[in-house]
């Protein structure tokens, strides 16, 4: 399986722009360098980044609890995409990942385990082993 995005960038770091999109055609935005460093409507990669591993993480945390026969009602995560100045320039310099399942008949440390070991365990998560991630795994009612 292979899965495309493209991107295209019209003129200068600071004052160009340009947009980016997803094969599937179910996204398309535009970006820019406010949207990247300095905050704007816009979208930016490292949005998109968190998107994608938000996606993965929950997937493959409800997939690994189905597998061990329990019923899952909902997973629901959020990635936040750290993006600070460092000796090397600017970087991707953690991810925090907060996730709440909806699992009835599971315990709460079980959940956090089941998170920690999708934490290293997911696709995303692995492909992004060497940026310094954290998570907080909740049950809920």
């Amino acid at each position: 399986m292979d899965r495309k995005a493209e991107a295209q960038w019209f003129g200068d770091l600071k004052s160009g722009h340009g947009t980016m999109a997803v094969g599937s055609k179910a996204f398309s935005g535009p970006f820019s360098f406010i949207s990247r460093f300095e905050g704007s409507k816009d979208t930016n990669p490292e949005e998109l980044l968190g998107a994608a591993h938000a996606g993965c993480f929950s997937m493959a945390l409800s997939n690994s609890l189905a597998q061990a026969g329990h019923v899952v009602t909902s997973v629901s995560t959020t990635a936040v995409v750290s993006v600070n100045k460092t000796d090397a320039g600017f970087g991707v310099t953690g991810i925090a990942l907060t996730t709440r399942g909806v699992v009835p008949g599971l315990s709460a440390e079980e959940f956090v385990k089941f998170a920690e070991a999708t934490k290293t365990g997911c696709i995303i998560s692995r492909a992004l082993s060497a940026v310094p991630m954290t998570l907080d795994a909740q049950l809920v009612d």
